[in-house]
């Protein structure tokens, strides 16, 4: 598969700390790829070093063969999507209107809101579930309704890279299979999907590309069926466990084997 976005050597860190050293990754185009390992080891520091949340302290992060950080801010927005883990709403902004925000990059001072603009806004909460809840005040909803009122509003920015990190947090099992089959959808679609995903499983059956990660170091990447088994579970996330195929879908499935004492 080609990559217009990669990792080249990148060393990332927070002050003195670091969490990464020389990690070079290239996410293929049009392609879901999941993101999976152990908490703290490094997931959502790249994610945010691919959108220059995070400058690298060594080596580049690369689109088109461009440093992401020599793009201006609205050109990188109009290129890639990202949707945080903890994202904060302004006060007293109701559900539609923050949805909206998805098209600034879109408008300048000769290009004002058009009808695209509303149809992307419109599409993108019904396709996120929120419809309903549009003159809804962010801050009165659920968790769960919060997290699809985001995702609705990084869908209506329209970019062709999608980048959350743990998208399905606060969502229920129902929310979450739905979301999932949506990024699904946009792959389909031609887009490039990147999520942290915290469940094994879930990243076996709807990726098509995996990437495993511990201690700041990709650990294994390819296809799921290619790379997953026992071996690799046990040292990304150190449980024994067996693989079998997923009755639905025959893509691997993690059944642990630790037993409580």
């Amino acid at each position: 598969m080609s990559a217009r976005l990669s990792a080249r050597d990148i060393t990332l860190r927070y002050g003195d700390r670091v969490v990464a050293t020389r990690l070079s990754l290239d996410i293929p185009d049009g392609a879901f790829t999941a993101v999976v390992g152990p908490n703290a080891c490094g997931k959502s520091t790249l994610l945010r070093s691919l959108v220059r949340l995070l400058r690298p302290a060594e080596g580049r992060v690369e689109l088109d063969g461009r440093e992401v950080g020599s793009y201006p801010s609205k050109e990188l927005a109009r290129q890639v999507g990202f949707l945080p883990q903890d994202p904060l709403a302004p006060e007293d902004v109701k559900v539609r209107q923050l949805v909206a925000r998805g098209r600034y990059p879109h408008q300048s001072l000769l290009k004002l809101w058009s009808e695209r603009d509303e149809d992307a806004v419109t599409g993108a909460m019904a396709a996120a579930g929120v419809t309903e809840l549009a003159d809804r005040p962010v801050q009165e909803l659920s968790g769960g309704q919060r997290q699809r009122v985001w995702i609705a509003m990084a869908l209506a920015q329209e970019t062709p890279y999608l980048l959350l990190d743990e998208p399905t947090s606060f969502l229920d099992i129902t929310h979450q299979y739905q979301l999932l089959c949506l990024l699904a959808e946009l792959r389909d679609q031609g887009r490039t999907v990147i999520a942290v995903l915290h469940d094994i499983n879930q990243a076996c059956r709807f990726a098509d590309h995996l990437v495993a990660m511990r201690d700041g170091r990709v650990v294994a990447e390819g296809r799921p069926a290619d790379i997953v088994d026992a071996a690799l579970i046990k040292d990304v996330f150190d449980l024994p466990s067996v693989i079998v195929p997923d009755p639905v879908t025959a893509t691997p499935m993690v059944v642990p084997t630790l037993q409580g004492e």
